[in-house]
């Protein structure tokens, strides 16, 4: 394969691999990095390669299992909660509905709670419909034990995947109703839009000012909310892992991005990443593909 083709390649198959080092591990930095090195074993192999799209994905799942492996390690010892790393996503994320569920706050925390194993294996095969051959050589296991795994990640994630039935209109609406009450200083509107057992999260990374345990229920929020909010200068709707989400800016600085989960549409959780380190991913707009 000449250089120029092997190239073609690269740039028709990277938002797909990025898609899935991203799944796997929650954070885009790792991905990136996982995509650099991808590169170089692809740069090393390319007249070797009839099926250029099987094997990149088995490269990235391989080298983003590595990754897992030692970031699991590494976030044993994060201050306070840790959540993942949000990105700008564009309008077509949001359309494809599965996409958007799958790199959601709420489902990539789910995913957290997978052994490395078997979240690539739900990665490959829930969100990318991968054969479990090709799952199998992936991560090498046998074909079995890539089915067994697959059945146990599913009810795993099935009993603990957030249970959002709404459209994405109704999100929208919700966040819009959210954010008119913060710029009118009006968080006690707030009420009518959070659910009675709310939750949120908040990741300074030790870095910001966060909460070290999840804040529970309307009042202790809405207490946390107002004192968040009314720092903030500039708050707007952003498309947020496909998702509608706000940003909020101190002085024309970008300072934390909010996430949510809905439930019968009420926010049910809200997500805050404060982390300066996690933010980069909200100064342009990421492709996601499958």
């Amino acid at each position: 394969m000449s250089t120029d083709r092997a190239t073609d390649a690269w740039v028709t198959h990277r938002n797909l691999l990025f898609t899935v080092a991203y799944e796997m591990l929650g954070s885009a930095a790792d991905a990136e990095d996982v995509l650099q090195e991808v590169w170089l074993r692809w740069s090393r192999v390319i007249d070797e390669v009839h099926d250029p799209r099987a094997y990149l994905v088995r490269i990235t799942t391989r080298l983003a299992l590595n990754h897992l492996r030692s970031a699991s390690r590494r976030r044993e010892d994060y201050v306070g909660p840790w959540l993942p790393e949000p990105l700008l996503t564009t309008r077509d994320v949001a359309e494809d509905v599965e996409l958007a569920e799958s790199v959601s706050t709420a489902m990539l925390l789910v995913l957290e709670t997978l052994a490395p194993i078997e979240r690539a294996v739900f990665v490959l095969r829930e969100v990318f419909d991968l054969p479990y051959d090709e799952i199998a050589t992936a991560v090498g296991k046998s074909t079995d034990a890539v089915r067994q795994t697959a059945h146990r990640a599913r009810q795993h994630v099935a009993a603990r995947r957030p249970r959002q039935e709404v459209t994405a209109d109704e999100q929208t609406a919700v966040v819009e109703r959210f954010l008119a009450a913060v710029a009118g200083d009006d968080l006690q509107s707030l009420v009518d839009v959070l659910a009675p057992d709310v939750v949120l999260l908040t990741d300074g990374g030790g870095v910001k000012q966060a909460a070290l345990r999840p804040i529970l229920g309307v009042d202790k929020v809405l207490r946390f909310l107002r004192g968040v909010y009314v720092s903030a200068t500039r708050a707007e709707a952003v498309e947020v892992n496909g998702s509608p989400s706000l940003r909020l800016e101190i002085d024309g600085e970008l300072e934390a991005v909010a996430t949510f989960a809905l439930t019968e549409g009420r926010v049910s959780a809200v997500y805050i990443v404060r982390n300066p380190h996690k933010l980069g991913g909200l100064a342009a707009a990421t492709t996601l593909a499958r």
